[in-house]
């Protein structure tokens, strides 16, 4: 399928002195560039009207679908400024291949790879000045959502696929220090048959609750155990978590049908392999991850996703009490598999997988 993409620049981009500024200090997701890319689907004419424009806010209906019944999904990904000037994105097609299946689940229609791919692409083309060097980069965020004006319960007939991106800096305010989690009791993420493996807005709106309680509790995330017997460790709010073990095992839960299937989570299995690592998707309960830590067979701990990377676990709260992963911070390991990924995504290494592509 081939969409004639109409470029609009935009008329007031944002001083050159004023952006500089705003990637002097990014945090995350508080600044945006100046465009985004949409296109529109409809049951009667497919995906067209393929825009890269001026950034604005969307103009929708009271009614809007997505305002009652949550038909929405999005994907995070990066783009980084290579040492050589290029601009990277890191497995983009992954980023695809998982949109559509998060489509699928959410009954919406897919979008060709091929347009995913080259909607990101032109938007990191026109706004590539906002591309962050020194260890940031360029978030992007893809997402859908139905735009239909309806009350019936049923599958929307038209939908807004849109890009945005904002320039990041570290996503954890205690930056690479190691983070510390609340294990609630009362909440859970997802079902088996429900929508975990599926990026939508629903799973992260519905970890929100918990999330506060631990913030209130000063931890960084909340960990969620599994809905069936509340013992087996899923994931967190919105990274997914690995194991290391002093014999060379790495362990991370499996994914049945309750746990995204992250990518920095499959690259960080391939990467730990190639290392020596033996590397392994098995049940770990949170009964068990105390026993190990406390016998000391369990060395590190750590959480990844593309927001933050890879982030060593320092220590665990539940109701039962807290205890330490490790020596508290963030391990050898952990900050090897790190400095490992980050030099990938930069193009400081060379890359065996194909993993990276060029901008342009």
């Amino acid at each position: 399928m081939t969409l004639v993409f109409q470029t609009i620049p935009h008329p007031r981009p944002l001083a050159p002195g004023s952006r500089s500024a705003a990637l002097e200090n990014p945090g995350f997701g508080k600044n945006f560039t100046d465009h985004m890319v949409t296109i529109r689907w409809s049951s009667e004419a497919g995906w067209h009207d393929a825009r890269v424009g001026p950034r604005r806010p969307f103009e929708i209906d009271p009614a809007a679908s997505v305002l009652h019944y949550a038909q929405e999904i999005f994907e995070g990904m990066k783009a980084y400024r290579g040492a050589d000037g290029r601009i990277l994105l890191f497995r983009p097609e992954e980023n695809a291949r998982r949109f559509n299946l998060s489509a699928e689940r959410m009954a919406m229609p897919q979008l060709p790879e091929d347009i995913f791919l080259e909607a990101v692409k032109r938007l990191v083309d026109v706004d590539r000045d906002w591309v962050p060097g020194n260890g940031g980069s360029l978030y992007l965020r893809p997402f859908m959502f139905s735009d239909e004006a309806f009350l019936g319960v049923r599958p929307a007939s038209s939908y807004v696929f849109c890009v945005i991106a904002s320039p990041a800096g570290a996503y954890f305010r205690n930056g690479d220090d190691a983070i510390r989690l609340w294990v609630t009791p009362d909440y859970t993420r997802a079902a088996p048959g429900g929508t975990g493996t599926a990026k939508c807005g629903g799973n992260y709106a519905g970890s929100l609750l918990a999330q506060r309680q631990a913030i209130a509790r000063e931890c960084d995330q909340v960990l969620f155990l599994d809905a069936v017997e509340g013992r087996w460790v899923e994931e967190l709010g919105g990274m997914n978590i690995f194991f290391v073990f002093d014999d060379g095992r790495l362990i991370t839960p499996p994914l049945r049908g309750t746990i995204l299937p992250g990518i920095t989570r499959d690259s960080i299995m391939t990467i730990a392999r190639e290392r020596g690592l033996t590397v392994s998707e098995a049940p770990v309960s949170f009964d068990q991850w105390q026993a190990d830590a406390a016998s000391g067979s369990l060395t590190e701990a750590f959480a990844c996703g593309t927001a933050a990377v890879i982030a060593g676990i320092g220590s665990v709260l539940s109701p039962g009490g807290q205890f330490a992963v490790g020596d508290g911070k963030t391990g050898p390991v952990t900050t090897a598999l790190r400095d490992e990924l980050t030099a990938l995504q930069r193009g400081d290494r060379p890359d065996l997988h194909g993993w990276v592509q060029a901008c342009s």
